[in-house]
């Protein structure tokens, strides 16, 4: 695992590249790398993983020609390391991301289809014409921001959105239209951040860079979704293959040279992982989140219960509320732009334990509910398209901040008109899977695993571990798993007012009924209890959100603010709680990074 960065076609500073390195030194702090040339660098940082005394970056091929630098982990290379040797490659370790200057120079291109893992990649090839080839994994658990100048055919693209900006030719002026984005989804969707000038890769894609042709993005052809193995319709009988492909992916997934760990929220998805994970020899440690003092949704006893049941050491990770506002400012930072989910604070301090504890790899259960029809607002709307009702406009709503009319009410004259001009909120590339054939809880099933899950979920796991220097699997994103929840028949996944049927049935017998019986519930910060009149983060928030710091940037109308913490304060709800929160996050970002407020460019074809 390492962060990684670089520029194609064009130059940079010594001091640029320092500070590029710098900036996510805190995702690679077991050492660095840099290889510079007329042109280009690829520079990376390491968290040793995977034969520690070893795997040195970039890697380069014995001619010198092919060099990699890479960030994640290929979960199949040593299947691909025995047939690499048996075509004359040899290779200086065991380290995973050796195999790829080898693995390269055999498929070209299409090596990225080989792999089995989470990742983002850069490869120089220069043999002939020099050339970049970026890829991103399936998921999207790796991501990779990059910014392109197609007039000047340059490219810099870096594991982390500060790091990018070291780089002179990367603009911090703010995407104008982006606030009106985040309220709708809560992040950005899509390729376009929150800054004008950087986008990132999409999951599943290859880049290819050169002089010649410019920057062109390939989607890679996903594998085809197929029926669990025994055809059957039983829930019974495929919850017993769920609960095999499972066992096999968590096993597969503690393959490491240094200590791993779980977390257990005390949900169904992670204390799975957990029940599977206690199975290895020696004992496991898993670790809970909560909050000091008394608190609504308060899940620890459950997790608790999950760890006993396993036989596992069980860590409590507990965290004053008071330290808020001093934590906030760097989960925004190193989340690089706005994320409106208020766990990415716990999630922040919880990978901090983690680390402490002496781990450097975790296994969560992140994706469960995007993979087996987790989510309440699934239900809701395979349900009204049943009923022959709309259930499309219901549908987006429940995925943002608030639904657009209700954001109309926050923004300034100015700001509304210029959004009237501007892209839809949620981009069309991710719309329309909703208005493909097939049943709607296979259209949005689609839309979440290609759009919310990587931007929403995924990033923010990726770059909260990492700003703590642990690395976190993901079992519910292994290809295996993911083909079986996208095959199964929607009444396997929800049906009859419960939803992850299939997945409940894979759990049968192996964690305590108080878990598996219990209502589900989000695996939160209990915000709306939180922003109450004398608590820090209130006091924090009101003095975020004055409207002497909201007059300049002209977006939001400071009276329409001020209504939201007089309704919060007398009626508190948890749609106003989380409004707050969101423009707090959003002010936060703004104040980080010192935002210009350039509007942005028209887009250009990659290959212009």
């Amino acid at each position: 695992m390492c962060r990684i960065y670089g520029y194609f076609n064009t130059t940079a500073s010594p001091h640029e590249l320092r500070t590029a390195e710098a900036l996510q030194r805190h995702g690679g702090p077991d050492g660095a790398g840099l290889a510079r040339g007329p042109g280009y660098a690829l520079g990376s940082t390491r968290l040793a993983i995977m034969d520690p005394g070893a795997g040195r970056q970039p890697y380069v091929s014995p001619d010198g020609a092919v060099k990699v630098v890479f960030n994640g982990e290929i979960y199949n290379h040593d299947a691909l390391r025995e047939d690499l040797r048996g075509r004359g490659f040899t290779f200086p370790d065991h380290c995973d991301g050796s195999i790829l200057p080898a693995l390269y120079r055999v498929y070209g291109d299409a090596f990225a289809e080989r792999l089995d893992g989470m990742y983002a990649i850069a490869v120089l090839d220069l043999r002939g014409a020099p050339r970049l080839v970026l890829a991103t994994d399936d998921a999207g658990m790796k991501p990779l921001y990059y910014r392109w100048d197609p007039a000047g055919r340059t490219l810099h693209f870096s594991s982390e959105i500060p790091s990018l900006l070291a780089f002179e030719g990367v603009s911090t002026a703010a995407w104008e239209p982006g606030l009106d984005a985040y309220l709708a989804t809560k992040t950005p969707f899509g390729e376009q951040t929150m800054f004008a000038d950087i986008r990132v890769f999409p999951p599943g894609v290859t880049a290819i860079c050169d002089g010649t042709a410019g920057l062109r993005l390939r989607t890679r052809e996903r594998a085809a979704a197929t029926r669990p193995e025994t055809g059957s319709a039983d829930l019974a009988v495929v919850g017993a293959e769920l609960r095999e492909r499972l066992r096999r992916e968590v096993d597969r997934l503690l393959t490491a040279d240094v200590p791993v760990a779980t977390i257990t929220s005390g949900g169904l998805d992670s204390s799975l992982v957990t029940a599977f994970a206690a199975r290895r020899p020696g004992t496991l440690h898993t670790f809970n989140i909560a909050y000091r003092g008394r608190w609504p949704a308060d899940e620890r006893h459950y997790a608790r219960q999950v760890a006993e049941r396993a036989g596992a050491h069980y860590h409590q990770v507990e965290i004053d509320p008071a330290t808020f506002p001093d934590m906030l400012a760097d989960v925004v930072w190193h989340l690089g732009q706005p994320n409106a989910d208020p766990i990415t604070l716990s999630t922040y301090a919880l990978f901090g334990a983690v680390r402490d504890a002496g781990f450097k790899v975790a296994l969560s259960g992140d994706a469960a509910d995007e993979v087996f029809g987790g989510y309440e607002r699934m239900r809701a709307a395979a349900a009204a398209a049943e009923a022959g009702a709309p259930w499309r406009r219901a549908y987006l709503d429940s995925l943002g901040v608030l639904p657009a009319d209700r954001r109309a009410g926050l923004y300034t004259r100015d700001y509304a008109a210029l959004l009237r001009e501007g892209p839809p909120a949620v981009p069309a590339e991710a719309t329309e899977l909703l208005d493909r054939g097939g049943t709607v809880l296979r259209r949005i099933t689609e839309f979440e695993l290609r759009h919310r899950l990587p931007a929403y979920h995924l990033r923010r796991v990726d770059h909260m571990s990492m700003a703590r220097s642990v690395e976190v699997r993901l079992p519910y994103c292994q290809r295996g798993v993911v083909e079986l929840g996208r095959a199964l028949p929607d009444g396997l996944r929800i049906g009859g007012g419960q939803v992850k049927r299939a997945l409940y049935a894979a759990a049968r017998g192996l964690l305590p009924e108080s878990v598996t019986n219990r209502a589900k519930q989000p695996f939160t910060l209990p915000v709306t209890a939180m922003l109450a009149p004398g608590w820090p983060l209130w006091e924090y928030a009101r003095d975020m959100l004055a409207d002497d710091r909201l007059r300049p940037a002209g977006r939001l109308d400071p009276a329409a603010v001020r209504d939201l913490f007089t309704r919060q304060a007398t009626r508190p709800d948890d749609t106003t709680a989380l409004t707050i929160w969101a423009l707090l996050v959003y002010e936060v970002w703004l104040d980080q990074f010192r935002l210009g407020t350039r509007r942005p460019v028209e887009e250009t074809e990659m290959a212009a």
